[in-house]
C-alpha cells in the first residue's frame, strides 16, 4: 500500500518521507519491523518507542511515524499524538475490516468476560453465524481460540484480527472494551453497533488517578463509539453514562420496574439462576446454569443487546439453555470429600465481594477466602479488599497474587490493614501454592473455597517473568499426592 494513502487523515506536522513508497507492514514494536515497515513511535508508560527508532531501521523499516524528530537517518512522518496516527495506520492498512461486521462492545469494571462469551454463543445459536471475540480470557475467531495478553490488544494488533476475523466469515465482533483502549485511542475509528455497560467500581486508579476520570473513559463508548446502548442503571454510575450518551440507551434492572428491561422472581441456587424478565408487554422466563446476583445482571445486559440487534425476546431468553461458564469464573474444580473449591477472577473490591456474596448463598459450611492483590497496580483497592474477606468471609488466607516487581509481603502488609480490629480469623501464606495446599488440608466438611485473583490466568508474574501455575492443576496434583499418602 502507498504510503500517502496510509497517510489519509493523518494530521502530519513535518515529512522527509516520499509519500509514494510501498509499505509492506505497519507495527509498534521494533522487533516486529523488517524490510519496507512503517515503524510508528509509541511514547509508552514504561518505555519510549521513539528510543528504538533506529533498531526499527535497522531491521528493514523503511519509515517512522514519530513525535519526536528521531536522531536517525531513517525518513519520518512528524505527528502529534502517534497513537492517533497508530490507529488511523492500523485501519487503512487492513482496509477497516470492522467496518465490514456488526460489532458489539462491553465495558464495565465486572462481568465483560461473561457477557461477552453469552453474547458470542447468543448470536451464534440464533443466527448460525460465525462470530469473533475480543477478551481478557481470550481472542476467539468462531471455534477457534487465540492467546491474548491483555483485554484489549494495541489498534495495530486488534485490526489485525478484525482482518482475520473477517477473512474467516465472521460476520459479528464481540469486545470487552477497556478504559485503557478508550483513552490510549486503541479503538479509535471502531463504530459499535451497540454498546453495553456493565457496573463501574474501583479498580485501574494507578492509571485513571480518580473513579470520575475511569468513569468518563468508559463514557467514552457511548459518547463516541456505538449507535445504541444498554446501561445498567442499578449501578451507581449510570447516570453518569446516561448523560454522557449521545446515542438510543435501554436500561436494564435488577430492582426497579422503571428500567426499560427488568428482572423480578429471582431465585438463586448452587446450580445457577432464574427469573422473570419484561420488556414491555413482553415477559419470558430465564434460566442459566451459572450461579450468583452478578449472573442476573450479565444475562441481563445480554438480553439488552440482543433486543438493540433486533432479536426476539423468546429466543434471546432460549439461547442461555446451551449456555456454559466461562473459564475462570465461578469455576468449581473437582475435589477429594465433601467440600467444593471455586476459582474466580475476583481481583477488584467489587468482584471479591460478589463471588463471596454468591457463594454464601448457596454454602452449607464456611465461606473460606484464599486471595491476595497484584503488584504494580493501584494499592488503595488492598485494604478495601482486605475489610471485605474480613467482612463476608469465615476465615481468610491472605496469599500473594502477581506480585509483578514489588514484594510480596508489601502488599500483603497492605492488605492486613483492612483487616484489623476484626474478628474473622485469618493467616498469612506469601506462597500462593502453600496456601491453597493449607486451605485443602484443612478444609471441614462443607466448606466452600474461594480461590479468588487468578481466574483463568496460568502463570504468576514475578520481576516481569510469568512462571506457570495453573490453580487446577495445583489441586489435582495436591489431591493425587495427598491420595497416595493415605
Amino acid at each position: 500500500m502507498k504510503l500517502r494513502d496510509l497517510l489519509n487523515g493523518v494530521q502530519i506536522l513535518k515529512s522527509t518521507a516520499d509519500l509514494d513508497s510501498e509499505i509492506l507492514s505497519v507495527c509498534c514494536d521494533s522487533r516486529q519491523a523488517a524490510a519496507g515497515s512503517l515503524f510508528v513511535a509509541v511514547s509508552g508508560f514504561a518505555v519510549d518507542g521513539h528510543l528504538f527508532i533506529q533498531t526499527a531501521a535497522e531491521n528493514g523499516a523503511a519509515v517512522c511515524v514519530c513525535e519526536k524528530i528521531p536522531q536517525s537517518d531513517i525518513p519520518y512522518i512528524q505527528v502529534a499524538d502517534s497513537r492517533v496516527a497508530l490507529a488511523i495506520l492500523s485501519r487503512k492498512f487492513y482496509e477497516d475490516p470492522a467496518k465490514k461486521m456488526t460489532m458489539i462492545g462491553v465495558t464495565g469494571t465486572n462481568g465483560k468476560t461473561t457477557s461477552t462469551m453469552l453474547i458470542k454463543h447468543m448470536l451464534e445459536t440464533l443466527t448460525g453465524t460465525k462470530v469473533g471475540l475480543v477478551g481478557t480470557n481470550q481472542n476467539m475467531i468462531g471455534d477457534e481460540t487465540l492467546h491474548t495478553e491483555r483485554t484489549t490488544p494495541e489498534s495495530i494488533e486488534l485490526q489485525g484480527l478484525f482482518r482475520e476475523m473477517l477473512d474467516a466469515g465472521c460476520t459479528h465482533a464481540v469486545m470487552e472494551v477497556s478504559s485503557h483502549s478508550l483513552v490510549l485511542h486503541r479503538v479509535d475509528g471502531i463504530v459499535y453497533e451497540v454498546g453495553v455497560f456493565t457496573n463501574l467500581t474501583q479498580d485501574h486508579l494507578d492509571f485513571h488517578g480518580t473513579m470520575e476520570n475511569y468513569a468518563a473513559a468508559k463514557a467514552l463508548l457511548f459518547s463516541e463509539h456505538c449507535r445504541k446502548g444498554v446501561i445498567n442503571i442499578d449501578d451507581k454510575w449510570a447516570d453518569f453514562m446516561l448523560v454522557r450518551a449521545n446515542c438510543p440507551v435501554m436500561t436494564y434492572s435488577a430492582k426497579s420496574d422503571k428500567a426499560d428491561l427488568y428482572a423480578d422472581n429471582i431465585l438463586l441456587s448452587a446450580d445457577g439462576i432464574a427469573y422473570r424478565v419484561h420488556f414491555g408487554a413482553e415477559t419470558a422466563d430465564v434460566r442459566l446454569g451459572i450461579p450468583g446476583m452478578f449472573s442476573v445482571y450479565n444475562s441481563l445486559d445480554v438480553i439488552g443487546c440482543g433486543l438493540q440487534l433486533g432479536l426476539p425476546l423468546e429466543k434471546i431468553v432460549a439461547s442461555f439453555a446451551t449456555a456454559k461458564g466461562v473459564k475462570g469464573r465461578v469455576e468449581v474444580v473437582p475435589t477429594d470429600g465433601d467440600y467444593t473449591i471455586v476459582i474466580d477472577y475476583s481481583h477488584t473490591p467489587d468482584s471479591l465481594e460478589n463471588i463471596l456474596t454468591a457463594m454464601r448463598e448457596v454454602s452449607d459450611g464456611r465461606l473460606v477466602a484464599l486471595f491476595g492483590c497484584g503488584g504494580d497496580r493501584d494499592r488503595t483497592k488492598r485494604p478495601i479488599m482486605g475489610g471485605i474477606a474480613a467482612r463476608l468471609a469465615d476465615f481468610a488466607i491472605v496469599t500473594s497474587d502477581n506480585p509483578r516487581t514489588e514484594e510480596p509481603q508489601s502488599i500483603i502488609d497492605e492488605i492486613l490493614v483492612g483487616m484489623k480490629g476484626t474478628k474473622t480469623p485469618y493467616i498469612t501464606i506469601c506462597d500462593r501454592v502453600e496456601a491453597i495446599h493449607y486451605a485443602i488440608d484443612r478444609h471441614q466438611p462443607g466448606d466452600v473455597i474461594i480461590l479468588a485473583g487468578k481466574g483463568h490466568e496460568t502463570y504468576q508474574e514475578v520481576n516481569h517473568v510469568k512462571h506457570h501455575m495453573d490453580e487446577r492443576e495445583i489441586v489435582a496434583d495436591y489431591l493425587a499426592k495427598r491420595k497416595e499418602n493415605r
